[in-house]
């Protein structure tokens, strides 16, 4: 069948343009997707340096599945999921399947060489684009009106939501709450400090707020977001300079907000590499520091900082185990506990995805959102 994708060559630009998917075979599903959401890393990966179909959050409808297939049937609401666990490597058989030696675009991925996917991608063959196998972004693309993906990669759900709300839990809902709860596994009753309030940063902030934070500091320059911190559970609020290295003035304040002592939790939600320390100067003796963005670069930490007992650790996608996690999140939207009809600032037209990513760069959405029917 002929589908639309938007293609992204490598050098910073995009553009939408007819595919060739195919039936799926073996273990392979071949979904209808509804809604996408778009994540900073998309906007990323237009620089990666090779074609690929964008987009790694989503939800859709299974169209049809490959003889294997046993979890999901045609007609089945799904949400696509781009950690896609082996169940085999050592790493799942840890119970860390967002790091599966095997199928993550992640991990697996760097250290295959270049031209080919991990394990976790369905057939470069099952999807054409001028005539030739192309590769999903996080073995998904789903920027996308139809991907071929591995039955690992979709999890099946039955709750009254719509598709533009179920597309945002697979990266910056499971990033956010995930690093909150499953990693820093925060205490009712503590403190906690966020960085960076856009998609994922909110979502930290509900993840505190669920586990029972008693206070939750918002740290942002965007008014605008600090506002929307608010809505999702910020008890208090920082506007922070864009001239304060480090965030200096800005950890006083968390100081002064937590009796002096710092936080128990801080989270760096910016990928700013000069920010990379910044959480440790925020927490208490013996807090944890969560660096939730992932900076790949490397940063010059004063070692002082870490005095005395603190834990600082980089977590991926929120330690999300996908078949135990997604249905969690669902349940408590279910029951207003987790907002996401309210994160989703704006839908988009397909056609319109270049305006979408400048407005995610201004930092006008929370979550923005590219609905194709």
């Amino acid at each position: 069948m002929l589908a639309k994708a938007a293609i992204a060559k490598g050098d910073g630009k995009f553009s939408i343009e007819e595919i060739e998917v195919k039936n799926p075979i073996g273990d392979e599903v071949l979904v209808k997707i509804q809604a996408a959401g778009l994540c900073h890393t998309d906007h990323d990966s237009l620089t990666w340096g090779r074609t690929i179909i964008l987009g790694h959050e989503g939800a859709g409808v299974v169209e049809a599945v490959g003889e294997n297939v046993k979890s999901v049937k045609p007609g089945d609401k799904v949400i696509l999921n781009w950690a896609i666990p082996c169940g085999t490597c050592f790493q799942c058989q840890e119970q860390n399947q967002h790091i599966c030696e095997n199928n993550s675009p992640v991990v697996a991925g760097d250290n295959l060489p270049d031209g080919e996917v991990s394990e976790g991608h369905a057939r470069l063959e099952s999807t054409l684009y001028n005539g030739k196998g192309i590769e999903r972004s996080f073995n998904i693309g789903t920027l996308s009106t139809h991907t071929v993906v591995k039955e690992q990669a979709v999890v099946k759900y039955n709750t009254e939501i719509p598709f533009s709300s179920a597309s945002i839990i697979s990266c910056g809902v499971m990033t956010g709450y995930g690093s909150a709860v499953n990693t820093a596994q925060i205490k009712p009753g503590s403190t906690v400090a966020v960085i960076g309030n856009g998609g994922v940063g909110l979502n930290v902030i509900q993840g505190a707020r669920i586990s029972g934070a008693a206070k939750i500091i918002a740290i942002d320059t965007n008014p605008t977001r600090l506002e929307m911190a608010k809505q999702f559970g910020a008890t208090h609020i920082i506007q922070a300079n864009r001239d304060d290295k480090g965030l200096k003035n800005a950890t006083v304040q968390v100081k002064k907000i937590t009796g002096n002592g710092g936080a128990d939790y801080a989270f760096e939600c910016t990928a700013i590499p000069a920010l990379g320390a910044a959480p440790l100067a925020m927490i208490r003796n013996a807090g944890t520091a969560v660096q939730v963005s992932g900076i790949e670069e490397e940063v010059l930490i004063d070692m002082q900082l870490f005095e005395w007992d603190k834990i600082y650790i980089n977590p991926l996608y929120g330690k999300c185990r996908p078949q135990i996690d997604f249905p969690i999140l669902l349940n408590l939207y279910q029951k207003g506990d987790l907002l996401l009809d309210e994160m989703v600032t704006t839908t988009y037209k397909f056609e319109d995805l270049e305006q979408a990513f400048a407005d995610m760069l201004a930092g006008k959405n929370a979550k923005g959102v590219i609905l194709f029917d």
